[in-house]
């Protein structure tokens, strides 16, 4: 029909405007988190990218159901500002017959939000747990970050560099400071470099430097010049990434008896179900009075998000602590929220007949 694919062109740039927000919003604090953990040299520049892209993988689920929500709900608001929902009426159609278009709109982005939540957020979070312990355990060099102090070894060496060529891979302005035996040596150079010997070993050579060694509470000192001195630089063992909940494969988890692990079940599958219930009451929600300000249904969606997302979190902290049966917890989230999305239905389709009745 002419007005389905008049509707379905509006939910769709609605949904591009909206998606375009919330990317932006949720990556530039993701962003801003990340260059302030390389600034600090807790992760690699180089890292950056990757971290952001699993960050988005993560949170698209949310932000795809937010879309769907708001693009459906302000594209029906703008028909009620406009009175086609009062011709609408007028006609004898029912607000129901929306529901057919909203869904056939919905359904690829539904499927979309299945995916991501039962297999690619999944994996995209132990992803970023392996690649955060890959990266943790590079060589302690490389982890360096040009005019700031890099503590090591849980404290036992601190490295400053000024400043690095990364063409060249030549290094100035060394300091490094260690414990070795109970000894503390300072190390300071004018210039320096990366050597790698052909059993893999790794050192940094520093030149023209001097080397100070105290042993603290004692009055021994020493100071000794250098024209070449070699530290050695190690990669860390890989740590084993702990096997949380959220990084389990769907089909995995589900035959899983733990409770922890059941919850996490009830979540995955709340999250494709709520976004669906969702864009249903955005129907009934969409209603604007001309009167009234036009944030106010918008308002009252964000509440109703905002209660539903706690109630699904409820429902799975109960199934975790076993105080709720896994089925209960499945399914009683969404039947909390169909009665009301019943009852706005009836309350706007009443709404409806009223018109009906003062056009005829």
């Amino acid at each position: 029909m002419i007005y389905e694919r008049a509707a379905r062109r509006e939910f769709a740039q609605a949904a591009a405007a909206t998606i375009v927000v919330l990317l932006a919003v949720v990556l530039s604090v993701q962003l801003i988190r990340l260059l302030k953990d390389a600034a600090l040299g807790k992760l690699a520049p180089e890292g950056v990218l990757a971290m952001l892209t699993f960050a988005a993988t993560r949170y698209m689920p949310m932000l795809l159901t937010l879309t769907l929500f708001i693009a459906v709900l302000l594209s029906l608001s703008r028909m009620y500002r406009d009175s086609e929902m009062v011709v609408w009426f007028a006609s004898g159609m029912p607000l129901q017959r929306w529901i057919g278009p909203v869904i056939r709109f919905s359904l690829p982005i539904l499927l979309v939000i299945a995916a991501l939540s039962m297999v690619l957020s999944p994996w995209a979070t132990q992803a970023q747990a392996t690649y955060q312990a890959t990266m943790s355990v590079r060589s302690e060099l490389s982890m360096v970050t040009p005019g700031a102090f890099r503590e090591i070894r849980d404290g036992q060496q601190v490295y400053f560099i000024e400043n690095l060529d990364d063409q060249s891979g030549r290094i100035g302005t060394v300091f490094v400071a260690s414990m070795l035996e109970g000894k503390l040596g300072v190390v300071m150079s004018e210039r320096g470099h990366q050597e790698t010997l052909a059993g893999g070993e790794r050192f940094l050579v520093l030149e023209q430097g001097r080397r100070y060694e105290v042993e603290p509470g004692t009055p021994a000192f020493r100071v000794m010049d250098f024209e070449r001195y070699a530290v050695r630089t190690e990669d860390g063992d890989t740590p084993q990434t702990r096997r949380a909940p959220g990084r389990i494969p769907f089909l995995e988890l589900i035959q899983m008896d733990d409770p922890i692990m059941r919850s996490e079940v009830v979540y995955r599958i709340a999250v494709p179900v709520s976004a669906l219930i969702l864009v249903l009451m955005a129907i009934p929600l969409a209603y604007v009075n001309p009167r009234a300000g036009r944030s106010a249904n918008l308002l009252i969606a964000i509440i109703i998000y905002a209660i539903y997302s706690n109630v699904m979190s409820i429902a799975q902290t109960w199934v975790m602590k076993g105080k709720l049966p896994f089925a209960v917890g499945m399914f009683l989230p969404h039947v909390l929220m169909l009665l009301p999305l019943l009852l706005l239905f009836y309350a706007r389709q009443a709404g409806g007949l009223r018109w009906r009745r003062k056009v005829s």
